[in-house]
């Protein structure tokens, strides 16, 4: 959801804009080298072991990956041979079942991917594979696609993304799919916005006890970019300064549900524990480093109760509740896998995710700082 047309770049969450003339292919088309996967692409996953956390993370964003070039294949009219999106999914022995559109203005949002690996390459890992992969692609800046794009970021702001008939589209298919094969056989990946659809998706079917695997890329969190302050004294001190605002307001008009309901719909969500990656580099991004961090220094200080209630509320989603419009905001989830890339890029062109420390085609040292956070017996706070 990054101005500048947003990519993922190998198996990475990106953060640069879309830039034209990068390469030319064969027919004299232009395009981005990172379109091309054999340029571009994670070539040495030729097998992939299903049990590496490292490898599942990669094809997962090459296949959201598959999604933008989709759409791009689709405004440039790039067709047949022409056409670079395919490989990012074939190479991994996925085919494209359907691609989703959008009703509005007609853009590929989202694909419908099949596992269907040749014999060959049967081994026990398989097991640990999905049948189905729903991806979901971020805001893509060029004239076919930005105005609806930047449309869905806003209700995202707003908290209302999932009113939105692009939503409806995406949530039906996600029903459909796992009405066919089961929860175990479906995975949820998206980028930005794209992962904004794939979270609000996982959190919609969690509610119903069905918990699907997520790989959220750089998952809009709109705050204060209270991480981007360096002094960690004055950091912390911020954090706990709102979550004891929140927890107040959250109090005062008795947002608990623990009188008013008998399952709490927060703490509901707590059996899904989706994979989280967040570059610190990204502020759209970078605040579910502190918002999930946070809690376990509130618990060291015997004050994690206040952070368990300002932790299921937003000062903004109180706001309008209080003004009579009630409403959830999609970044608030009780337990998360989060992986955080601790060492960004220079050029700030992405962040790979191949492996804890890992050397790119550009010559980057990646590290990847992982916690995971699960919400706890919040009912008894």
């Amino acid at each position: 959801m990054r101005m500048g047309s947003a990519y993922l770049y190998l198996s990475l969450a990106h953060l640069g804009g879309y830039q034209e003339a990068a390469a030319t292919g064969t027919y004299g088309i232009m395009a981005s080298e990172r379109e091309d996967f054999s340029l571009s692409g994670p070539l040495h996953l030729a097998i992939v072991d299903w049990t590496n956390a490292h490898h599942r993370r990669s094809v997962a964003a090459s296949l959201v990956q598959g999604v933008y070039i989709l759409e791009r294949d689709r405004q440039l009219k790039r067709q047949g041979p022409q056409a670079l999106a395919s490989p990012w999914w074939e190479f991994f022995h996925f085919q494209l079942l359907r691609h989703l559109v959008d009703d509005v203005d007609s853009s590929i949002f989202a694909a419908i991917y099949e596992f269907r690996p040749p014999k060959s390459h049967y081994h026990r890992s398989v097991d640990e594979s999905p049948r189905y992969v729903i991806a979901f692609r971020g805001t893509i800046t060029k004239p076919e696609s930005v105005s609806r794009d930047l449309e869905l970021d806003l209700h995202i702001l707003r908290n209302g993304l999932h009113e939105t008939s692009r939503f409806e589209i995406a949530i039906q298919a996600v029903r459909n799919v796992v009405a066919t094969v089961g929860e175990s056989n479906v995975w949820l990946a998206g980028h930005s916005l794209g992962a904004a659809m794939a979270l609000q998706a996982g959190k919609t079917m969690a509610k119903t006890g069905i918990f699907l695997q997520a790989f959220l890329f750089n998952s809009p969190f709109f705050s204060a970019p209270i991480e981007r302050i360096k002094d960690e004294r004055v950091k912390h001190g911020l954090r706990i300064a709102s979550s004891v605002i929140t927890a107040g307001l959250a109090f005062a008009t008795k947002k608990s549900y623990q009188n008013s309901r008998s399952v709490d719909p927060f703490a509901a969500l707590s059996a899904w524990i989706p994979f989280l990656f967040v570059n610190p580099g990204d502020h759209l991004c970078s605040e579910y480093i502190g918002y999930l961090e946070h809690r376990k220094k509130m618990d060291d200080f015997g004050i994690g109760a206040i952070e368990r209630l300002a932790t299921r509320n937003s000062l903004g989603g109180l706001l309008m509740g209080a003004m009579g419009r009630d409403s959830e905001p999609l970044h608030l989830i009780p337990s998360a896998n989060l992986i955080v890339n601790v060492t960004p890029c220079q050029d700030f062109q992405g962040s790979s995710w191949n492996s804890p420390v890992v050397e790119t085609r550009f010559g980057h040292k990646i590290q990847a700082l992982q916690l995971q956070i699960v919400w706890c017996n919040f009912g008894n706070h």
